[in-house]
């Protein structure tokens, strides 16, 4: 029994799926299925019953998953522990963000952070809201980025930024002009929005509907990479957070246009209650806290 095989185990029961599992390990499928017959062998019990998709786990399974967590997270603590008294920032900080935090911003964070601790690295998983709250929750991730964050009882919530949202479009739409966007300048508009049942599209929707805008959704996407393609290809009109738009701007294939009734959107950092994070995740945490609040 190693760590190597109690992360597998962990995964494969987090993901209920042998090949994710295998992935996120780095092995092939056919390796991690063998772990787990290997484990089931030698305890002499299923732990997982794979004629169900997703597969589900068993009572024995679950025993063995709380095990494999409980070893893993003072595994972890115990390193941090370790780099403290040692006074060294290194290791992998495991960062989980929302699509629309920008990759080009991540970028230049982690040229700043590798600069400054080279002993140190970043690996960010870009993820559904959703999904980066339970990377978190499930110690796949120190740290998540998310929008409108939640706060929840094993999780800690540090304030971000806020940002400011635009009225987006090409620079060849008829809105493209304008010095500042108002409700009649919207209304009835084609309109390209993010999808339903993230928090973004949520709270765009409130504002368009406090403001009695009606528009007419053309398009919807769950990444802001595909909006900003659709956009510029002259398809409609978004309300976006300027930041992410910085690049084409300059470009001069998207222009950004402010609102008469300003909208911001908050990021937050989640990470969990109880457990210590690594001087390098510290690190990391105390580098996004310094970056421009909007």
């Amino acid at each position: 029994m190693t760590y190597d095989s109690l992360s597998l185990y962990r995964d494969i029961v987090q993901t209920r799926s042998v090949s994710r599992g295998a992935a996120l390990n780095g092995i092939s499928q056919s390796a991690a299925s063998q772990s787990v017959q290997e484990l089931e062998r030698t305890m002499q019990v299923q732990l997982l019953d794979r004629s169900t998709r997703p597969l589900t786990v068993t009572e024995a399974g679950k025993l063995y998953y709380d095990f494999c967590r409980d070893i893993l997270r003072r595994k972890e603590q115990f390193e941090a522990e370790l780099q403290v008294v040692k006074g060294r920032v290194e290791g992998t900080v495991r960062v989980a963000a929302i699509y629309s935090v920008g990759i080009s911003e991540i970028a230049s964070l982690e040229e700043t952070f590798t600069k400054r601790y080279p002993d140190a690295h970043l690996q960010v998983n870009y993820l559904r809201p959703e999904r980066v709250y339970e990377s978190v929750l499930e110690d796949r991730a120190e740290l998540g980025l998310v929008s409108y964050p939640e706060s929840m009882r094993e999780l800690n919530v540090l304030p971000w930024r806020e940002e400011q949202m635009v009225l987006a479009m090409s620079p060849l739409h008829p809105l493209a002009g304008l010095r500042r966007a108002g409700a009649h300048d919207m209304e009835g508009q084609e309109f390209i929005g993010f999808d339903e049942d993230l928090p973004i599209r949520q709270h765009v929707d409130r504002y368009l509907r406090e403001l009695a805008i009606e528009v007419r959704v053309v398009m919807h996407f769950d990444n802001i990479g595909s909006m900003k393609e659709a956009l510029a290809l002259g398809q409609g009109i978004s309300i976006l957070p300027r930041r992410i738009l910085t690049n084409e701007i300059g470009l001069g294939t998207l222009v950004a246009v402010p609102l008469r009734i300003p909208l911001t959107r908050p990021l937050g950092i989640v990470h969990r209650r109880r457990k210590a994070l690594t001087p390098a995740a510290e690190r990391f945490l105390e580098l996004l806290q310094e970056t421009p609040h909007n």
